[in-house]
């Protein structure tokens, strides 16, 4: 019984991780859409010109780090008591 189990094991694994790809693949692909119309609508023109001159990886990785540093820079501010 302990033998089947062990032979069973890495077929059901493999079921399992390419059903979760199939599921997975969809919610990236939407998460990527919605990205890229966040980015279409709020980019700044140095963040354009990245994206024509560089290219969309550079372009939304420059997009995002500016995004970030806005949020570290509101939590800051929150986190600061007011006088």
């Amino acid at each position: 019984m302990i033998g089947f189990l062990v032979l069973l094991f890495p077929v059901l694994l493999m079921i399992f991780m390419l059903t979760m790809e199939r599921i997975e693949e969809p919610l990236t692909r939407v998460a990527l859409e919605r990205d890229v119309d966040d980015f279409l609508d709020n980019a700044s023109p140095a963040e354009l010109d990245t994206l024509v001159r560089e290219g969309p990886v550079s372009a939304m990785a420059r997009f995002r780090s500016r995004l970030r540093l806005r949020a570290r820079a509101g939590r800051r501010n929150r986190s600061q008591p007011e006088r």
